[in-house]
């Protein structure tokens, strides 16, 4: 059989495997043990932290007949398929690379069949993120109202990117980083069940690289293996990892902390010249660094943290240095990580930083002498900052004494520079609209105008907040709008009214033109439009006797319009 890596050897298949995440296992398994399932599911966390392994357990879980206290029992022909892949059942899709409007509604199209073995159809849609617009929209519907007997699972690395109205449709579990000491307890674990020796120090080491991913520190722990051949020592991880020993960070600091210039250079030589990479140097030094300042403020934790690789050389080191001096280095070490970034000749700027860290403590000297100057000089300094307060006291006097007039001038020209946007509108599209308009389809309108905004995007709902909708036909809808610097930037977001578009053609079922104006523009068209029928109605008026006592066609028509609530008829 053909070697399989580690993160797939090892991959969690019951929920007591998931390690880290024992707050979402138990809901899980506790959901599946009294039947509360809910229909969709959001998994969110940085990678390689168990989303999709819990996902999959999950889909084997609610399908096992023989599950005993949420867990599966994986010995059934169900859990065995699901483990395998082969089940039809439940669906893995990478969204990465099936993103599109077709592929959803394909998915949406085959939920409605009932489930050939198992007794839930599961999707787990890895990196859900990826999907575009339109794939999100027509996501969700099915995710609102799917078949009993189908389940959502959403994994993704970017939650911020997924549209507020598929959150709020899912249980959301947000997965976390793993912390280090417990992927050096599962690698030890799987080291020892595979009997191959190992140091801890090196562990140690790669569960400090992994950054809370356990994927990446087994496949970290599987380079090392093969690099030693199925041995995994300290300078293995180290050289895989690119990592640099505390010994030599510890030598390093030392030679510019002294000013020992020409030391420094040979230790960043020396380790350029074993491989290591430039820009890890440095994230090296700058954690080193954190390291210092976080032990002189609270020993404990950091001992915690570094998983007891504080020495007494590190301890002795932090007690001799002043934190400010540490702060300087460390904003040193950034900015010159940002230069290195835009460099092929990063040897160059080690070079120039180990010069520059070496005149900090010059710096530090200075400030400390400057602190210790005769009180002649501070008494000095204390008389100069005086007369600077006497003089912009006498300036305040002098400002409060002059009248208030300029002001007003000033404020009443900037009122005056202060220009109303206006908006530009396609008359011909509004009165065609006006022409056809009804009091029912305006309602129709207004009732699912709220439903329509929660299927936007954040900052696109902030813009239609302010906005409803004042005349609407069978063919086009007339939206007012509050401010008009809004309305226009409506008006020029076309995936904006992109969106509006499809969530109406979802929620009426038809294709209809939106016509954006502010309100300010909408009241002085309708009035203009009324009074332009009143002119043609007085003008096609044959007999004024046989029309005295009907209701004036102008008058009928507004009230179809704007509603006989909304419409006031006054005798001249």
């Amino acid at each position: 059989m053909a070697y399989q890596a580690l993160y797939r050897t090892w991959r969690p298949q019951r929920f007591e495997d998931v390690v880290g995440q024992e707050m979402i296992t138990q809901t899980l398994r506790n959901a599946v043990a009294l039947n509360q399932t809910s229909h969709a599911y959001l998994f969110t966390g940085p990678r390689g932290t168990g989303k999709t392994s819990t996902a999959k357990i999950f889909a084997k879980a609610i399908n096992c007949h023989h599950q005993k206290d949420g867990e599966p029992c994986n010995q059934c022909e169900i859990c065995k398929a699901i483990t395998n892949g082969s089940l039809n059942d439940v669906l893995e899709i990478d969204a990465a690379s099936n993103n599109g409007v077709e592929e959803i509604r394909d998915i949406r199209d085959k939920v409605k069949y009932a489930p050939t073995q198992a007794d839930y159809k599961i999707y787990i849609i890895d990196e859900v993120h990826m999907l575009s617009t339109g794939a999100f929209n027509a996501l969700l519907k099915t995710l609102e109202e799917p078949p009993a007997n189908v389940i959502f699972i959403l994994a993704t690395t970017e939650p911020h990117k997924i549209p507020a109205t598929i959150i709020s449709r899912t249980q959301r579990f947000d997965f976390k980083r793993i912390t280090a000491a417990t992927i050096l307890k599962r690698m030890e674990y799987i080291l020892g069940q595979t009997k191959i020796p190992y140091d801890d120090q090196a562990l140690k080491v790669i569960a400090k690289a992994a950054e809370g991913g356990m994927r990446d520190a087994l496949s970290i722990l599987d380079q090392v293996i093969s690099f030693g051949n199925d041995e995994v020592t300290l300078d293995n991880a180290l050289m895989v990892t690119g990592s640099v020993t505390k010994t030599d960070l510890l030598n390093y600091l030392k030679a510019v902390v002294e000013k020992d210039v020409p030391t420094g250079l040979q230790i960043i030589h020396q380790l350029l010249a074993d491989g290591k990479d430039a820009v890890r140097i440095i994230e090296d030094l700058i954690e080193y660094c954190r390291d210092l300042l976080l032990y002189q403020q609270s020993p404990e934790m950091l001992a915690e943290s570094e998983l007891g690789m504080l020495d007494d050389d590190f301890k002795d080191f932090a007690s001799q240095l002043a934190p400010e001096l540490l702060y300087q280095m460390i904003d040193v070490l950034n900015e010159q990580q940002e230069n290195m970034r835009f460099t092929s000749h990063t040897s160059i700027y080690l070079e120039v930083l180990t010069v520059k860290l070496s005149t900090l403590k010059k710096q530090s000297q200075v400030q400390n002498t400057t602190s210790v100057q005769p009180t002649t000089q501070a008494d000095a300094r204390i008389d100069q900052l005086m007369n600077q307060i006497h003089q912009l006291q006498s300036q305040l006097n002098s400002l409060q004494t002059q009248p208030v007039q300029p002001q007003v001038k000033r404020k009443a020209a900037a009122t005056n520079r202060t220009k109303v946007i206006e908006v530009k509108v396609n008359y011909d599209k509004v009165n065609e609209v006006l022409n056809n308009a009804t009091r029912k389809a305006l309602n129709r309108f207004q009732q699912i105008w709220p439903d329509l905004i929660n299927m936007l995007t954040v900052p696109q709902r902030a813009i239609m907040n302010v906005s409803k909708p004042v005349a609407a036909s069978d063919e086009g809808v007339v939206i007012g709008f509050q401010y008009p610097y809004l309305c226009q930037k409506a008006i020029e977001d076309q995936e904006l009214q992109d969106a509006l578009t499809n969530g109406l053609s979802r929620l009426v079922d038809q294709q209809l033109n939106l016509i954006f104006l502010p309100n300010d523009q909408w009241l002085k068209i309708r009035k203009d439009y009324l009074n332009k029928r009143q002119s043609k109605d007085d003008s096609s008026q044959a007999s004024p006797e046989e029309n005295s006592e009907q209701t004036p066609e102008i008058i009928t028509k507004a009230q179809e319009l704007f509603g006989k609530e909304n419409i006031d008829v006054e005798e001249d």
